[in-house]
């Protein structure tokens, strides 16, 4: 606040200057309001969950393979994160730390945790755990031809030696012949399936994560095996729905 001698002092000086008086004097008061406090970082939007397609490198059963096992899984999708690119097929290193068999009376749980990846050219720490998801293998729309083949030309196959060989000779038809029923021999297409864009949960498995962040698995209905072939989700926490977007 001025005082009345400031402002009496202000007074007898030049217009110009008493303007300059004014203003050094405003400058030397403290601000109108108190600072606000800067917020704490349990106030913080938390970091986003980082997410990993895995296969599993070895099965493990609940209540079957013991808590301290230690287990591996391959990435199956190159993965950027926090400026660090895990390539696919990296490799995560790691443990079992829960594994109970279902009960009549209680569910079967299963507890992964990986520490560490590995990869041709670097490696990292990490700190991902198994979650009740995994992506599901859908249709490519695309179909794999198996049948045997279309015939090649004797002029691609005849090495030089010899008499040339009569393109409708049966001995020169690649099997099976140009004369059987096409049809009857053709294979049928193999329809050709990827990796689904979009995670789904595991039917009747839940999840839950204790105060530290590890994520427990369990079900209710069956004794939880993981299998070497289905590409299941670690990740950093647990995981919510995906928004629209995502």
């Amino acid at each position: 606040m001025v005082t009345r001698s400031m402002f009496a002092r202000c007074l007898g000086l030049p217009a110009l200057a008493v303007l300059l008086c004014f203003a050094v004097l405003a400058s030397q008061q403290g601000p109108a309001t108190p600072t606000l406090p800067l917020p704490s970082s349990s106030s913080l939007t938390p970091v986003s969950v980082k997410e990993f397609p895995v296969n599993m490198k070895q099965e493990v059963t609940a209540g079957k393979t013991p808590a301290g096992t230690r287990v591996q899984a391959k990435l199956q999708v190159a993965t950027l994160v926090d400026g660090t690119v895990f390539p696919r097929n990296t490799v995560f290193s790691g443990e079992v730390t829960e594994s109970v068999a279902k009960s009549e009376s209680n569910p079967s749980r299963v507890a992964i945790r990986m520490d560490s990846a590995q990869w041709k050219d670097g490696s990292a720490p990490v700190r991902i755990y198994l979650t009740a998801w995994f992506y599901p293998l859908v249709p490519s729309g695309r179909s794999q031809d198996l049948s045997y083949g279309p015939a090649q030309s004797a002029t691609q196959t005849w090495n030089g030696a010899g008499t040339y060989p009569d393109p409708n000779s049966p001995a020169s038809q690649p099997f099976p012949r140009a004369d059987m029923n096409r049809s009857a021999e053709a294979a049928p297409e193999s329809p050709v399936y990827i990796l689904s864009k979009r995670r789904f949960l595991m039917k009747d498995v839940e999840s839950e994560h204790n105060s530290d962040g590890a994520v427990t698995i369990s079900s209710r209905y069956f004794n939880i095996k993981l299998d070497k072939s289905t590409t299941y989700v670690m990740a950093t926490g647990e995981l919510g729905p995906r928004k629209p977007g995502d």
